[in-house]
Order: C-alpha cells, then structure tokens, then sequence
C-alpha cells in the first residue's frame, strides 16, 4: 500500500471542528450550555461581598482609616474592603463581556469556537485562580484585573462561541437553538450561588471567610465542563442543512434574508444600530430591577410581607431579617422567569418572527411597568410580584432572540461576529440601568419621599424606555439590495472553506484506509472527527451532564421561591 505524506490541520483549527455525516446536531446544544452554565456565574457573584467585607476581620469588618487614600486602599491588608468597591467587579464582567465579544468576533468566526471555547475557560477559570490569590493576599486589585477584566474577557468569548454555530446547525430553529445556549448563561447564577455557599461553608474557618478556597474549587470545576464544552462543538460542513428541510422563499417573509452581509458593512448599517437601541433599552430596563430586585420588595411592603401594618423604616431587626428571606425568594423567582423566557420567547419568535416578538416586549413591557406602582398602592404582592416575572422573561427573552434576529436580517455568514460587535449594547446597558435605578431611588429618599414610594417615577422612566426601544423595532427594515456580499465573493469565501474541509475528510479517508489494511497510522497530534451515526446514549448522556446541575439549581431556587407565597 502507497501512503501519500501530507499534514492534517491542527487540532484545534477550524477545519478540525467540521462534523463528519451522521453527526446527531443535538450534541451541539450541550456543549454550549456546558460553558454557558460556567460563566452564567457572573449574575450570581453578588454572593461573594459580604464574606469579602469581612475577609480581615473574619466575624465583623474591619474598617479602614478615614484618611486613607484610595490608592493606598488597594494594596491594604489590614483592613477590609468595602461592598462598593467590590461591586466594581460586576460592572468590569459586562463592559468586557461586551468590548471582547465585539472585538474579537470576528477572529471567532475564522477560528471556529472550539478556539474560542478554550480561550474562554482559561480567561475565565484563570481569573478565578487570580482573584483566589488576590482574597489571600488581600489585594483588591487582583479582584478586579482576575475577574473583572481577565475572566469578563472569558465571558465575552464564551458568550458568543456557540451562536454562529447553533444557527448554522438549526436554520430550522433558529430562535430556540440561540434560546437554549443563552437559557445557561441566565442559569449559571442558580446552580453557582448555592454551590459557591455550600463551599464557602465548608472551608470556612476563624480565620478564614473561606472564599479564596472557594474560587480554587469553582475554578477547576468550571475548567473541567468549559474545556469538556469547547471539544465537543462541532460545525457544520459548507452546505449543509437538515434532512428534509428546505430554506422558505425570500419572498414567504421580507424580513428573513438568506443573503449575507459582511460584518465591515453590517456594522454601519442603520438596521444595527436600530437594533443596538432595541437591545440596549430592553436591557436597561431589565437589568435595573435585577441588580434592585430584593431591597425594592421589602420597602414597598415592607411589613405587609410579614402581616404587619409597618414601612420598612418602623421595623425592627428580627422583622427586616424576615422580610429579606422572603425578598430572597423574589429574586430567586425572577431568576427562573429571566431564564424560562430566554428559551420560551426565543422558541416562539420562531412562529411569530422576531420584530413581531420584540413587539409583544415592549408594548406589554410599557403596560406592567406603568401599572407596578399602582400594584405597590394597592398593596398586591401577587400582582407586584407577576407584573415583574412577566417583565423578567421579556428581559431574558430579549436576549436569546436578538442573535436570531441578526441572523434574519445580516444572514448567518458573520452573525457570529455581528452579534459580538451589538453586545456592546450590554455594555452600555450595564452601566445605564443600574444607575438610573439605583440614582433616582437615593435622590428621591433624600428628596423626603417614603421609601415605599421612592421607586414610581423609576418604574414610569422604564416604561418610556420601552416606548423608545418600540420605535426603533417599528423602524427596522430589510438591509438594501446592494449592501449583500457578492455570489463572486462568497463563492471565492466557500471554496476556500471547502477546500480546508475536504483536505480535513481526505485525512479521515486516510486514516479508515490504513485500518482496512490491518495498519492504524494516526499523523502526529491528530484526533479524527468520528464518522458514522452518532449513538443516541451519548447524546443522552451529554444532556445529562448539562441537565442535572441545572436541574439541581432550578430546585434550591424554588424552594426560596416558595417563601414568597407562604
């Protein structure tokens, strides 16, 4: 037998990562999820401040002078931190979230996500390691440059991994594919929280908070399910589509194109920034109530939580530790809501189309969010508290179909890359409803107005919001005819891509060749794609691994939710 020498593609090439026939695309799913669940901890780090506060002086904080100086604060290690500066990190995780995804997007799309993937877990799971010697050495800085800009930098990158992916491997379902990845990331919150207090509990000791041992912990698990995630993605080969499936008509929805759009001109386009505002209005108004969910619930009602006739500010210290259980529970139930709506309303965009969902978001969200102070007045916990859940699945909804939406409008060819320069939305948004909820409440307080009333002009500026993000999806067209990348050029752009996959199927071919000849030759540092069927119990078992733990937080998360209704 002649045997021709040839290099195969590097492992961890894009060419590397296209399936062989008879791959099952429902393994894709979990592997996205699997690094989702990971860097979806990002909502859930709120946990960590308070043992941080402390992680000096153990029992109580330890305050530092009144006279020191900001930068002597963050090299100090006799004193504790406060919650205010740690906060910091969560700004620092959505600003690069939203920068990294739109700087390298584009680098995402030609190196495939399996690249990606494992760049992410080590950003991520890195940072970790970093802040754990940051607790230990307790240098804040550390904090910020571990977490807050190496592993934001991770969850910009694991972000978008899967999202080109899974619309090219279900251009059937475009919405609930994106919707079932970006379901983890709102997850990863319930099944890290509990998990990250089991371990704080477990290490902690009189003379230690336990966090940094924590971090370790988290680390290496997240290390294991991200790396797990990122070999696992597979890509489709050039042409493919489901069997049985053929694409609609252009004509059958003008505002489906199955044209492309380069990203160098998407990006100019007025239908990106229309939906840059749609994204970052939405956002805003979400993630405001997010960050305010649980100090707003308790003084609003403050007593009549408990079955007293008392404001929050008349309640004694046993009473507010009551409340605050049962505020607890309210984010916890925002929390299902934020995630149950990334993949409801993600799935359902696929029938009703994506500018008639965002639609329902805004309208209905205009509607709840003008009538929450009239809920609070009547003294409805059960109105007050539905009117938000329903708000928080438009919220988590908003998310999961945007990058669908993309790929209606710009086609699937760079979505991947699009959608990472339209994070910077998040970005924005991030910064922008935080502080507008949390700078009207203070300046309302301080104004005289009763706490319980602090939050109804807030609640009527978010509604105005939504008006606005209404107006910008109203205005959302198709993208000009001449605006579309050339046949020329894609057809130059899918042969070079074919091209790579044919030299990567030649070196399978090779490779079962040499085994029917009774001889396995395996080129160095080369691990074929696996040919035939994929086996149903694998695809069972890769559900499982990514199910179970999310399962598990679903279930601590409706236990606090219960206390709500008790």
């Amino acid at each position: 037998m002649s045997v021709t020498a040839f290099a195969p593609p590097p492992f961890l090439s894009r060419e590397r990562t296209v399936a062989s026939a008879g791959f099952n695309r429902w393994l894709v799913p979990p592997a996205a999820l699997a690094i989702h669940l990971c860097i979806g901890m990002a909502y859930g780090f709120s946990v960590f401040w308070l043992p941080l506060s402390r992680a000096v002086g153990v029992s109580a904080p330890v305050a530092c002078p009144a006279d020191m100086s900001a930068v002597a604060a963050l090299f100090a290690t006799s004193c504790d931190w406060q919650i205010s500066a740690l906060g910091w990190m969560y700004t620092l995780f959505f600003v690069l979230l939203g920068s990294s995804a739109a700087i390298w997007g584009g680098w995402l799309e030609t190196a495939g996500p399996r690249k990606a993937g494992l760049v992410s877990a080590f950003c991520w799971c890195g940072g970790l390691v970093i802040s754990a010697a940051g607790v230990y050495l307790h240098q804040i800085w550390m904090l910020w440059l571990g977490s807050g800009v190496i592993g934001g930098i991770g969850l910009g990158l694991g972000y978008i991994s899967p999202v080109s992916t899974l619309i090219k491997w279900f251009p059937d379902r475009r919405g609930m594919a994106t919707g079932m990845a970006i379901m983890g990331f709102g997850g990863g919150a319930m099944i890290g929280a509990p998990l990250a207090n089991i371990l704080m509990q477990h290490f902690a000791s009189p003379t230690s908070v336990g966090v940094w041992q924590t971090f370790l912990v988290m680390a290496a698990l997240y290390f294991v399910f991200m790396v797990g995630g990122a070999l696992s993605y597979r890509v489709p080969r050039e042409g493919w589509a489901p069997k049985g499936w053929t694409a609609p008509a252009a004509a059958a929805n003008a505002m489906v194109t199955h044209r492309h759009v380069h990203l160098n001109v998407a990006w100019r386009t007025p239908q990106f920034w229309l939906l840059w505002a749609v994204l970052c209005l939405n956002v805003s108004a979400g993630i405001g109530v997010i960050g305010m969910a649980s100090p707003m619930l308790q003084e609003v009602f403050g007593g009549r939580l408990i079955g007293l006739d008392l404001t929050f500010s008349q309640l004694d210290a046993g009473q507010k530790a009551q409340i605050a259980a049962i505020a607890a529970g309210f984010t916890g139930l925002l929390s299902l809501c934020n995630i149950g709506g990334r993949f409801l309303w993600a799935s359902f965009s696929d029938k009703l189309g994506r500018k008639m969902t965002y639609a329902i978001f805004f309208v209905l969200g205009f509607g709840l969010y003008a009538l929450v102070p009239t809920t609070a007045h009547m003294g409805s916990v059960v109105l007050f508290v539905g009117a938000f859940c329903i708000i928080l699945s438009f919220y988590g909804g908003g998310f999961a179909t945007i990058p669908a939406y993309l790929a209606d409008i710009f086609g699937t060819h760079m979505v991947g890359a699009i959608h990472g320069r339209l994070l910077t939305a998040w970005a924005t948004a991030g910064v922008l409803g935080p502080v507008l909820v949390n700078y009207l409440r203070e300046y309302q307080i301080a104004s005289g107005i009763p706490r319980e009333a602090a939050y109804d002009q807030t609640m009527y500026i978010l509604a105005g919001l939504l008006v606005l993000g209404l107006v910008c999806n109203l205005l959302v067209r198709p993208v000009a005819e001449h605006l579309y990348m050339k046949d020329e050029d894609l057809k130059k752009m899918s042969k070079a891509a074919l091209a790579k996959e044919d030299a990567h199927a030649d070196f399978e071919d090779f490779e079962e060749e040499a085994k029917d000849g009774g001889v396995t030759i395996l080129a160095r540092g080369s691990t074929p794609v696996a040919s035939g069927s994929t086996p149903l119990p694998l695809v069972v078992a890769a559900w499982l691994v990514v199910g179970v733990p999310l399962a598990w937080g679903v279930w601590i998360t409706l236990q606090k939710a219960v206390i709500l209704f008790h």
